[in-house]
């Protein structure tokens, strides 16, 4: 199984993923912010492991997407996250989409936490 193509909605907040003819999922949407809460990063931990629950990314935007060979693609976001997404990890963010989804939105209500994006205050 490959990726044929990559098709990124900033305006929308979606990624379009174009799986290969002989894979059994040939198009997927998928949110920027489902990535970016779902990244591979190790130190991106869970709440039940005592560390903190990623929150605020609503908006984040995916600035880029990188080749990096036989690894995967580094996804890197306009929060300065970056991280590597093999081909079988975004298959797997493709086919647990619902329940992943909806587990993160239940940690964030336990949390006290919230998707909407921080205010970011300026000084002029």
């Amino acid at each position: 199984m490959k990726i044929n193509r990559f098709i990124i909605d900033n305006a929308l907040h979606t990624l379009t993923i174009e799986f290969s003819a002989d894979a059994d999922i040939t198009n997927a949407q998928l949110s920027v912010e489902y990535l970016r809460i779902s990244s591979p990063v190790s130190s991106v931990k869970k709440p039940n492991t005592g560390q903190h629950i990623i929150s605020h990314k609503k908006s984040v935007a995916l600035l880029t997407i990188e080749n990096v060979a036989k690894h995967g693609y580094r996804f890197i976001f306009d929060d300065g996250h970056s991280a590597i997404y093999s081909v079988q990890y975004l298959k797997t963010l493709v086919i647990e989409q619902e329940s992943r989804w909806q587990q993160y939105l239940n940690e964030l209500k336990t949390s006290g936490h919230s998707r909407d994006t921080m205010i970011d205050i300026k000084q002029l």
